[in-house]
């Protein structure tokens, strides 16, 4: 049983040697880029965070770069595979926000629409009220105790007043 967990314990020992084979640099829009590769020549030596193997040296331990002939197709080539990546993540990201937008325009209009029937029948509810008012019927009202009243003059008249202005406020098309 005990060998066991040491095979086991030496098999995560060694899985996770591979991780400390990455570089990790900061590139010129200053986004953080993790890789198995050096950093491309024109990235700064500040702005290489982490190397192989824990420490810093030089660029001179990395492998000298071909012949000037051969430098321009090979340094085309990582440039068009890094930044194929990044440009699906990008189109992804741009995917994302256009539907999170999208989202948020349906979240508005529904809301918009909830608003407009709301005013819609309040503007029905409050013509009918005036129609009632307008007609000279006697109006009763609960007060605190919940008691009914009738609306004398002053009452009347400031209750009228109030649903004209709801009219006005909600019945504009």
């Amino acid at each position: 049983m005990k060998m066991h967990k040491l095979l086991l314990l030496a098999v995560a020992c060694t899985w996770a040697m591979g991780a400390a084979a990455q570089w990790q640099w900061t590139d010129k829009d200053g986004r953080k880029v993790f890789s198995d590769r050096p950093p491309p020549p024109d990235i700064p030596e500040k702005s290489i965070l982490k190397q192989p193997g824990g420490n810093r040296p030089a660029r001179a331990a990395v492998p000298a770069a071909p012949a000037a002939s051969d430098a321009a197709p090979a340094a085309a080539a990582p440039k068009t595979a890094a930044s194929a990546p990044g440009a699906g993540k990008d189109k992804e990201l741009e995917e994302k926000k256009a539907q999170a937008e999208a989202a948020e325009a349906a979240k508005k209009k529904a809301e918009d629409e909830k608003i407009a029937k709301a005013k819609a029948e309040n503007c029905t509810r409050a013509r009918a009220a005036k129609a009632a008012f307008d007609a000279g019927k006697p109006i009763t009202q609960a007060n605190a105790q919940g008691e009914k009243i009738f609306l004398d003059g002053p009452a009347r008249a400031a209750e009228a007043k109030r649903i004209d202005e709801i009219v006005a406020a909600d019945c504009v098309r």
